[in-house]
């Protein structure tokens, strides 16, 4: 394995990224669910060196903490580090921010998979 990878990702809190939009709560700041895809965006890129053209990652495992609410207007980035790599399971910290602010953190896994098979495997041929 080369050395760790690490990717970011942003986002720019839009009403439809609240929780209300969403349908996670009642109140208008970003809704958490928003910021798990937001992390696993950042992921997404923190792995993608080490795939293949035929390969993709899926995330299995996520555990996020969502510590701070962030209102529309505001910018939150999602940082990933790829920790480890154990035969095709990818583990990666995660850290998002408003600013100097700490949002969210916690660890996604991701699994490195054979797209087209994993596509067939759907039945939605």
């Amino acid at each position: 394995m080369a050395a760790p990878s690490s990717a970011t990702a942003s986002l720019v809190v839009g009403h439809e990224h609240t929780a209300i939009a969403v349908g996670s709560g009642d109140v208008p700041v970003l809704a958490t669910p928003w910021l798990i895809a937001l992390c696993e965006q950042a992921t997404v890129a923190a792995v993608a060196y080490m795939l293949n053209a035929d390969e993709t990652s899926v995330g299995v495992h996520v555990d996020i903490e969502h510590l701070v609410a962030s209102a529309p207007g505001a910018t939150v980035t999602a940082t990933a580090e790829l920790l480890t790599l154990d035969n095709n399971r990818f583990v990666c910290s995660v850290s998002a921010h408003e600013g100097s602010m700490l949002v969210g953190r916690g660890t996604i896994v991701r699994l490195r998979v054979d797209r087209d098979r994993f596509m067939s495997r759907l039945g939605n041929s």
